[in-house]
């Protein structure tokens, strides 16, 4: 007589959750390993899967992974795990110098933040720019530190310092009213 022996039991699985960090190019590897707690099978577990393999900056908050366990005889058991996805990595916050001329009026300059930023980067993506002082005047002539701050959609943030070169590049221009009534410029006057 032949004694077909078969094995149908499923493996039994437990996860666990766990909290994962993104990486410098905004990746978590996922691996079963992290993430199975409790594992039987009445002949032994061959091998784990999980149905997502890694987790990105489209992921940060609570993501839902799916482990099996495989065994010899092809029996899957499966758990849930809940992968908490976080993003603490700051940016890289990277200024550069700007020179701003006062116009003819002397009218005040008002800088944008990007204009001092020479290419912040963050793994996840920069969404806000700041900075600690945007408008020079006539009193300001010269050199002028700032500070540039880079935030991210996660919270983290860095800064820079750039300076903001004032000038005045407008020469005066003298009006002079003469007896005549006529009006001259700085040049026809002797």
């Amino acid at each position: 007589a032949t004694v077909t022996v078969v094995d149908e039991i499923p493996p039994v699985i437990g996860c666990k959750d766990v909290t994962v960090q993104l990486d410098e190019n905004g990746v978590a590897l996922i691996t079963p390993g992290m993430l199975v707690e409790t594992a039987t099978d009445n002949c032994g577990i061959a091998e784990y899967t999980t149905d997502i393999t890694q987790l990105t900056c489209n992921d940060i908050g609570d993501a839902q992974v799916i482990v099996t366990a495989i065994d010899a005889s092809g029996n899957t058991g499966t758990c849930a795990a809940t992968v908490t996805v976080e993003d603490t990595m700051p940016p890289n916050a990277l200024c550069q110098d700007i020179i701003v001329e006062i116009d003819m009026w002397g009218n005040d300059v008002t800088i944008d933040p990007h204009d001092v930023d020479g290419g912040s980067t963050d793994n996840c993506g920069i969404t806000g720019w700041l900075v600690d002082r945007d408008t020079f005047g006539c009193a300001d002539l010269g050199d002028n530190q700032i500070v540039l701050t880079v935030g991210d959609l996660s919270g983290n943030a860095s800064t820079c310092t750039a300076t903001v070169t004032v000038v005045d590049w407008v020469a005066p221009y003298v009006f002079v009213y003469t007896t005549q009534g006529l009006w001259l410029d700085d040049n026809d006057v002797a």
